[in-house]
């Protein structure tokens, strides 16, 4: 982590804009945070939404939207869900036990990291108050735990307001994608930043999640990057 904080801010804000939020963009777990699991299972969907970093960096540098980013892995606490979900600390995921998480102070999670994390985001929001939010997260291509597929190139997850993702769903449709419609899991059920940070203040947002697969490398992030952003911009144009 950066400062000791769990999270890092990316790329100037222009009130009115479009920002970037990712709340699985690290897979970091802090020494004094032992989780028991394999090193290795550290660099897989378990631990950290697989190429988002990436994509929301070059976003933040290349095209003007700035970046509120994750510091911290999912699996120490997982920035994007209530904070009284039963998995906001993990005791499992995709099949492999999280020893380490099974009687943790959770209330001390959420005080180190959760809270920070979310209080930062808030003001930071509230400084830029933009025209559309971009909450981004990416999805494996299949599950340990299950056998089914998951076809989507790209997808837009939305409880309430769908007014951007439709507009978004559109338009990637249109640049030849298989795009998601609330898959490969629904909004209504998980969307917690975006029904915090969005839905509740009257904020436009596009929950966006992108293929882990299709974002594993330096150009393709980069093209995916490029892509989004055009998205956004035009999907910005037609918001009141």
């Amino acid at each position: 982590m950066i400062d000791g904080l769990p999270f890092k801010q990316l790329g100037n804000v222009t009130p009115g804009g479009i920002v970037c939020v990712a709340d699985h963009a690290s897979n970091f777990v802090p020494e004094d945070v032992p989780l028991g699991v394999p090193a290795e299972l550290l660099e897989t969907h378990i631990a950290i939404d697989i190429g988002v970093n990436g994509v929301a960096a070059r976003m933040a540098r290349q095209h003007g939207i700035p970046a509120h980013l994750a510091q911290v892995s999912r699996l120490v606490v997982d920035l994007h869900r209530e904070e009284d979900h039963p998995a906001i600390v993990p005791s499992q995921s995709d099949g492999h036990l999280i020893p380490g998480n099974i009687g943790a102070d959770i209330d001390a999670r959420l005080g180190r990291f959760y809270h920070p994390y979310h209080d930062a985001m808030a003001q930071w929001l509230d400084t830029a108050q933009p025209q559309l939010i971009l909450s981004l997260h990416s999805f494996t291509p299949k599950l340990a735990t299950s056998d089914a597929p998951r076809p989507w190139d790209i997808a837009l997850l939305y409880n309430q307001d769908d007014r951007a993702a439709r507009q978004a769903i559109r338009l990637f449709s249109e640049l030849g994608l298989n795009v998601g419609d609330n898959e490969p899991y629904s909004g209504k059920q998980l969307n917690a930043t975006m029904n915090r940070h969005a839905e509740a203040q009257g904020r436009h947002y596009c929950a966006i999640e992108v293929r882990q697969d299709l974002i594993s490398n330096r150009a393709d992030q980069s093209r995916w990057a490029a892509m989004i952003a055009d998205v956004a911009g035009r999907v910005a144009l037609t918001l009141d």
